[in-house]
Parts: C-alpha cells; sequence; structure tokens
C-alpha cells in the first residue's frame, strides 16, 4: 500500500498542484486584461488602478517562483498584504474614521516589520543545506 501510495498519490497530488497552479496564473492573467479594459473605459490611470495591477503582478511572481522551486516564499504574500492594505486606504480614507486609518496603517507596520524580520532571519540564521545539494 505505502509503495502505491508513493507512486499514485504523490504524483497524482503534484498534478492537481500543477493544475491548481495554471488556474491561478490565467485567471490572474484575465483580472489583469479586465483592469487595463478598465483603465482604457475610464480614460485615466488612477493609483489604485496602478496598485490593483502591481498586486496582480506580485500573484504572478509568486506562481512563477513556486512552480519553479516548489517553495513559498513567505515575503511575496506579505508584500501583497502590505499593497492590499495601501490600496485600500488610499480608495477609502476619506469614509474612513481615525482609529480606522490608524489600524490600517498599524497593520502595515506590523506587516512591514514581519518582512525585516523574516529577511533578518534568512540572512543570519539560514537553514542548514541537505547534504545531497553541495
Amino acid at each position: 500500500m505505502d509503495k502505491m501510495y508513493r507512486k499514485y498519490g504523490i504524483s497524482s497530488i503534484k498534478a492537481v498542484e500543477h493544475l491548481v497552479l495554471i488556474i491561478i496564473a490565467i485567471a490572474t492573467i484575465v483580472a489583469i486584461g479586465q483592469e487595463i479594459v478598465h483603465i482604457f473605459k475610464a480614460g485615466e490611470v488612477a493609483l489604485a488602478d496602478l496598485l490593483l495591477l502591481f498586486i496582480y503582478l506580485e500573484v504572478l511572481a509568486m506562481v512563477s517562483h513556486y512552480a519553479e522551486s516548489g517553495k513559498l516564499p513567505i515575503r511575496m504574500p506579505l508584500y501583497i498584504a502590505i499593497v492590499a492594505l495601501a490600496r485600500y486606504l488610499i480608495l477609502d480614507m476619506k469614509a474612513m474614521d481615525d482609529w480606522r486609518i490608524a489600524a490600517i496603517s498599524f497593520s502595515t507596520l506590523i506587516l512591514a516589520s514581519t518582512v525585516i524580520v523574516i529577511r533578518w532571519g534568512q540572512l543570519k540564521l539560514p537553514y542548514p543545506r541537505p547534504k545531497g545539494d553541495d
């Protein structure tokens, strides 16, 4: 049973993983196209539009990196979250009360600090390399 799982189970999971990655990439490309059409229909480019395109670009970069290496760097979703919070703040700032603006700003600061701590950890406390990678 264990051999059968290793032969078919793991390869099936990998196939589903690659299929979902392709679906995410296609959906992101469609969303980029829709945003570009929206920009042309509006006849102007707003900062919120650029930030949304940047979010889509980060998603594509994350999918690409994951497809190439099989690893998902935790910093990429954090970057996406920071840009999403900035976009939310820019779009709705006039309708927000002071406490909500402060909370979003504090959340962004926490995410940025998290990126710095993770990067510091990668540089100063790297994982030991497996013996086969030399």
